[in-house]
């Protein structure tokens, strides 16, 4: 209901329903401002805005041990439905997890493998992200033999519970997390909420630093989306005891 696309679409509904009640005032005035919001969206890059400060909040390309333990990747990338549809490997905008995951696999090719991604849908029947990425793990370059699953998981909070579960790690070994680098903040909270120091390995930026104003209402919105959904995701998993601070960093 809080995001973005939604509240903009309610929005305009409600001026409409204005207009045929003859609240013909009360409609221009909340047209008017859409279309500024629209505007001002349109040129000012506010999702970057918000997306930067998560996005920088760990090394990207950071310095890697020489001997890892594991690596583990968080779904969110593998479309489980187009995938079973097109009997292929299909993913969204977040791929460059697994392009990172199967990279790093040959750097450590001794390294334990661990894919963790469940289905938040309510019909357990439904083919999980893990499963279909073990239908088509040979596409990475990876042996399907190093792939260990953990197909449970429906959230960020239980891909940590579920994967330490799986992992059982080693006391000071070293674990490698990838996943999209906005999200890695509320990762890195929750694994530290699991005593489990991992090293956090960002992809997926979408920001540009560089980038200067530009009019792109579809991009921005589009940030402003993924912005607005993980910094409600860290409100929520702070409020709730899932994560120590509100913006972690590092396990302290």
């Amino acid at each position: 209901m809080i995001s973005p696309d939604s509240l903009f679409v309610i929005l305009l509904l409600l001026t409409l329903l204005l207009t045929y009640l003859d609240y013909r005032v009360y409609a221009r005035r909340l047209l008017t401002v859409l279309v500024i919001v629209i505007v001002f969206l349109s040129i000012f890059p506010i999702g970057g805005w918000l997306l930067y400060p998560l996005e920088s909040r760990f090394k990207h390309n950071p310095d890697l041990p020489k001997q890892v333990a594991g690596i583990i990747v968080l779904g969110g990338s593998v479309m489980a439905e187009k995938s079973l549809a097109w009997q292929q490997l299909e993913v969204n905008g977040y791929g460059e997890r697994l392009h990172s995951f199967a990279e790093l696999a040959h750097k450590y090719p001794d390294a334990r493998l661990i894919f963790t991604g469940g289905d938040s849908n309510l019909d357990q029947s439904k083919l999980t992200e893990a499963k279909i990425i073990s239908l088509h793990i040979s596409s990475l370059g990876i042996e399907a033999d190093r792939l260990e699953l953990e197909d449970k998981a429906r959230n960020t909070a239980e891909n940590a519970y579920y994967t330490m579960r799986l992992a059982d790690p080693v006391e000071n070994s070293n674990w490698i997390l990838i996943t999209t680098a906005f999200h890695m903040p509320r990762a890195i909270g929750v694994f530290c909420n699991n005593n489990w120091s991992v090293i956090p390995y960002p992809v997926d930026h979408q920001t540009n630093p560089d980038k200067h104003l530009d009019f792109d209402l579809l991009g921005h919105a589009n940030d402003l989306q993924q912005a607005v959904h993980e910094w409600i995701g860290l409100i929520a998993y702070y409020l709730t005891g899932k994560i120590s601070y509100l913006l972690p960093n590092t396990c302290k």
